[in-house]
């Protein structure tokens, strides 16, 4: 058994993790901001390909049910998630599209959309971010080593210096546990105020009331 090989992937995990630390800045402004959005009304687009597909969708779960406290739901959109969508697209208009078109259809002036890819340069990818631009939405990527296409056509990018796929991809899991951190920081602190839930209200072992006044329980989780 070679020693060397089977422990390899951990230590270039830990390299990077290191140099991955300097981050933090950049995603807690991402979880600020995000909360202060998606508190207004607004939503956040996400999309991938791959097992990018599949870290983005795991954001989106954490935002519209819970990553660690109980809170108010918002609104976080996989755009890969509704499959009959994305492949009627790639059959009509092209893989090229898929992204694009559903961010036409759903993405509004002010919403977010965040794109996740380890080589920052997949045309579906590219082709949604221009779109949002023109829909007058933020843009945010997670991506490989700089440079790449992504990086330069994105409003903020975190990109992971990292020797594989592999190992991009898990500091991206990384990346998006330390944003549903720094956003739920962000709600309790009330960042999150609007649609959301009424001013004042948000702190976990409290029982917060919605807009439309439906009261909703915000424990803190135990387990």
């Amino acid at each position: 058994m070679n020693n060397a090989t089977d422990t390899g992937h951990c230590d270039d995990l830990m390299k990077a993790l290191e140099s991955f630390r300097g981050c933090g800045p950049l995603i807690g402004r991402w979880g600020a901001e995000l909360a202060r959005r998606l508190g207004l009304g607004s939503r956040l687009l996400v999309a991938g390909n791959g097992g990018s597909a599949a870290q983005a969708q795991h954001l989106t779960a954490e935002l519209v049910g819970r990553y660690r406290d109980d809170r108010p739901p918002f609104s976080a959109l996989a755009l890969h998630a509704d499959t009959s969508s994305t492949t009627a697209i790639a059959n009509d208009y092209g893989v090229q599209e898929v992204f694009a078109r559903q961010t036409a259809a759903h993405g509004r002036a002010g919403d977010v959309l965040m794109l996740l890819s380890t080589s920052g340069a997949s045309a579906n990818l590219l082709a949604a971010a221009d779109r949002a631009h023109r829909l007058g939405m933020t843009v945010w990527a997670l991506t490989g080593r700089a440079p790449n296409p992504l990086q330069l056509g994105a409003d903020d990018t975190l990109c992971a210096d990292a020797p594989t796929a592999a190992t991009v991809q898990e500091l991206h899991l990384v990346a998006v546990h330390m944003l549903c951190e720094a956003f739920d920081r962000a709600v309790e602190r009330g960042e999150a105020d609007g649609r959301a839930y009424a001013r004042g209200e948000g702190r976990p072992g409290e029982v917060g009331r919605l807009l439309d006044g439906r009261p909703v329980a915000l424990r803190r989780d135990r387990t």
